[in-house]
């Protein structure tokens, strides 16, 4: 049950809509469903001998607004109150005695109308429709005086939540103010009329918070914005500093033919200039290239590169999460960006879901939880990294590591899910949740020609050197994990073990470093992602058709299993090889 409540100053004005037929002839059989004394006229049922609409119409402005010319001066200029409630399309639909319990909870709630009060103001509530009603409150009461509505909003909506429960509806899930302005009705009728798939506001939050991605300085921010095909206005103070800007998407024009300018802070609170400036400031990106985008191979792509890179981030991302720390809530935020980078520059077979995923998740990186001193650097470095190398191709390397990277923010969302539940942010850990499913849909579209042929690979094994590492994997794995040998996808981690053994690894001191990163529970395979940390760890190549190469000697990743300190991974000092490692020994044909 959906409240949305306005201001205004006419009364007649509001009835004229209430009882017409509506913007585009939805609104039928008009008719009241409750008032403030349960005698008000009714210009949609008007029994009397020779009823004339408009004359009951008019006496029923009448009525409310007595108060409001009463109080003269002293009345406020903006004295209507307008409240529309509406069902949620699976609930069935009230009776007009339900709707009437319902506006009256609502106009006590916030104080318009308080059950007894006999000089609490007058009301209406207005049906033309099975699933909604509009309340119409004059707010001057009876003594004249102003009422006390301090966070009507809240409390209309704390007011809903507790009908829904009582009368078995489905409960929406409470916000907490840090959401993003919907667009208004208005503006997604024109949308409809001029062939659009969402409204202009909607459209130029994405492409602001896409600009912003892993941006390092404003003017890169602005920069971006105009290559995007965005009017943008920079606005100024009287000392030439830029204060603000507004945007504008070209050929979204009002009535007058001028540009419709949208504020960043109307797009979303976190989008206006002092917040962007902020990160800019407290997060700023590293523009060398991060140490761990140039370690090991250098015969991969660039996109290649920076998706590794992304993974590790994202990793250590996850840990703090984890963690249930404060200070993670500056990770939301470049796991945004993060999301926002691959969006832009995945092929076109993930693109749809990335950019869903983008969309949802836009929402669980705002709440009123502040990190104060949390260090996205790395995140923000990454998400730039990506953006600088380019689009990625969707095939080869490019898409195995495309792979590699969605299967763990995967996990990274879920930990978002968590981090945001526990703070009782349910509206945030809905969206992380919908992310993780966008990013499972996009994963399933690019891993499938890498895992299945790294499945071929494992299957091709010699036996004894098949059962030899199904034998490791089975010790490695925890109790309560999902056992390697009842999955789809165990060929394809027997054959990188194999694979990683080759290229000079210890392969149980690898997997088990692997394990132990952080939790598996979450994971819908874990296999997979099993795959993709040791295809990480040990520099394999992530789409198998790619070469295999022995690390160059000081360059091994393999280490001894890594031991946790407060939820955090901390690996210990690489394993030296001994006269019976692997390593020591010429591989397996």
């Amino acid at each position: 049950m959906v409240p949305k409540i306005r201001r205004g100053s006419r009364t007649h004005g509001l009835l004229v809509y209430l009882y017409g037929p509506g913007k585009r002839d939805e609104h039928t059989d008009a008719h009241l469903v409750g008032s403030w004394d349960g005698f008000a006229p009714d210009p949609g049922r008007d029994t009397s001998p020779d009823p004339d609409p408009k004359v009951t119409l008019a006496r029923l402005s009448a009525a409310l607004d007595l108060r409001v010319k009463q109080a003269g001066t002293t009345a406020p200029a903006q004295h209507v109150w307008h409240c529309s409630v509406r069902t949620d399309p699976g609930d069935r639909h009230l009776t007009d005695a339900e709707w009437n319990t319902v506006a009256r909870r609502l106009v006590h709630a916030v104080n318009l109308a308080p059950e007894g009060d006999p000089d609490g103001c007058r009301w209406v509530a207005v049906r033309h429709a099975d699933d909604h009603i509009h309340i119409l409150a004059t707010m001057v009461r009876g003594d004249l005086r102003r009422p006390r509505m301090n966070y009507d909003f809240k409390k209309a909506q704390a007011e809903c939540r507790r009908i829904e429960k009582e009368m078995g509806f489905r409960q929406l899930r409470p916000g907490d103010g840090t959401g993003a302005k919907s667009p208004t009705s208005a503006e997604r009728f024109k949308a409809e009329r001029t062939g659009r798939s969402e409204a202009p506001r909607e459209t130029l939050r994405e492409a602001v918070r896409q600009a912003l991605a892993g941006a390092a300085t404003e003017e890169e921010f602005f920069a971006r914005l105009r290559e995007a095909g965005l009017r943008v206005k920079v606005r100024n103070a009287p000392s030439g500093d830029a204060i603000g800007y507004n945007v504008a998407l070209p050929g979204d024009r009002n009535r007058d033919g001028a540009p419709i300018w949208y504020p960043g802070s109307k797009l979303a609170p976190d989008l206006s200039l002092p917040k962007i400036r902020r990160r800019l400031a407290d997060d700023t990106a590293d523009q060398t290239t991060h140490p761990a985008a140039t370690s090991g191979r250098t015969d991969w792509s660039p996109p290649a590169r920076e998706r590794r890179n992304a993974t590790g981030i994202a990793e250590r991302a996850a840990v703090l999460l984890d963690s249930d720390d404060d200070e993670a809530a500056g990770q939301l935020v470049g796991i945004g960006e993060l999301l926002d980078a691959v969006t832009q520059t995945s092929p076109a077979a993930t693109r749809a879901e990335l950019g869903a995923a983008a969309r949802s998740f836009e929402r669980a990186t705002r709440s009123h939880v502040r990190a104060e001193h949390a260090d996205t650097r790395a995140i923000r470095s990454a998400a730039r990294g990506i953006i600088q190398a380019g689009s990625a191709l969707g095939r080869g390397e490019d898409g195995g590591t495309t792979a590699m990277l969605l299967s763990t923010l995967v996990l990274v969302t879920i930990a978002a899910a968590r981090w945001h539940s526990a703070r009782g942010h349910a509206q945030q850990a809905h969206a992380s949740r919908q992310t993780a499913e966008h990013l499972r849909a996009a994963y399933r579209q690019a891993a499938a020609t890498p895992m299945q042929a790294l499945h071929d690979q494992g299957r091709a094994l010699p036996e004894a050197e098949r059962r030899a590492h199904q034998a490791t994997i089975r010790a490695a794995l925890p109790d309560g994990v999902m056992r390697a040998d009842s999955s789809s996808t165990a060929d394809a981690l027997t054959a990188t073990l194999a694979q990683a053994e080759h290229a000079g690894h210890d392969p149980k001191a690898l997997l088990q470093q692997a394990i132990e990163m952080r939790e598996l529970d979450t994971a819908d395979d874990v296999n997979d992602v099993l795959v993709w940390r040791l295809r990480r760890l040990a520099q394999l190549p992530a789409h198998p058709g790619e070469a295999t190469r022995r690390p160059q000697a000081g360059t091994s990743q393999t280490r001894a299993p890594a031991s946790r300190t407060n939820n955090r991974t901390a690996p210990t000092a690489a394993a030296r090889p001994t006269a019976s490692d692997p390593r020591n020994r010429p591989p397996r044909r």
